[in-house]
């Protein structure tokens, strides 16, 4: 956030008259969650609070997101755009964003997630599954088993899913590569890692190369 608030002297401010657009981001998946606006006062108390608050136009005061049902916008990062009339927020959602129950304001997650979004999805179900450990749930007998137990069906799809890419229809390799990146994930979970630390060596090894 210091590289943020050197910019903070940017903003114009003027041109909303004292109000700029913040659209709000899911920090993981990427999926936009709802578009506010935010005065001065609205910044400070986001930063302050860590919970992202807006200017409500139609009740002429600050509001922070999730207020009355709790699910509250828990702040990431925030970002100013070119011309400094606009914010990105990224933010951890604690429940719906939209009061009509959809995670997102722009209609349900499925519609308006990125692509790959659902990976970061998966990522934090199974992290949530480590914790919780549900009864009756697969995940559940997955980290019980422990990570020899893991390991081997990380083997196990490993190995169908790469009989799959020679010998069968693209169905079946979808299938088992699906498998794969379940399992994986929650070996990695096991370890105390997840898709994200993937993601950074990926970024690295390709940052090194480039």
């Amino acid at each position: 956030m210091t590289d943020f608030n050197a910019k903070l002297s940017r903003l114009d401010w003027a041109k909303g008259d004292g109000l700029l657009p913040a659209i709000v981001q899911h920090w993981l998946s990427g999926e936009v969650l709802m578009l506010g606006y935010m005065d001065a006062e609205a910044l400070a108390q986001t930063q302050a609070s860590g919970h992202v608050t807006f200017y409500s136009r139609s009740k002429q005061r600050l509001w922070t997101k999730g207020e009355s049902s709790g699910h509250v916008l828990a702040l990431k990062s925030m970002r100013i755009d070119c011309d400094a009339d606009t914010l990105l927020i990224q933010a951890a959602p604690h429940g719906p964003t939209c009061h009509l129950g959809t995670s997102s304001c722009f209609g349900d997650s499925a519609d308006v997630r990125p692509p790959l979004g659902f990976l970061a999805e998966l990522n934090a179900l199974v992290e949530h599954r480590h914790v919780e450990r549900p009864p009756g749930s697969y995940t559940t007998r997955l980290f019980d088993g422990g990570i020899r137990r893991i390991a081997q069906k990380v083997g196990e799809e490993g190995v169908e899913t790469a009989l799959a890419a020679v010998a069968q229809d693209d169905d079946e390799l979808l299938g088992e590569a699906a498998d794969l990146v379940f399992h994986l994930t929650v070996a990695l979970r096991a370890r105390g890692l997840g898709l994200a630390d993937v993601t950074r060596v990926l970024a690295e090894r390709h940052a090194r190369r480039g």
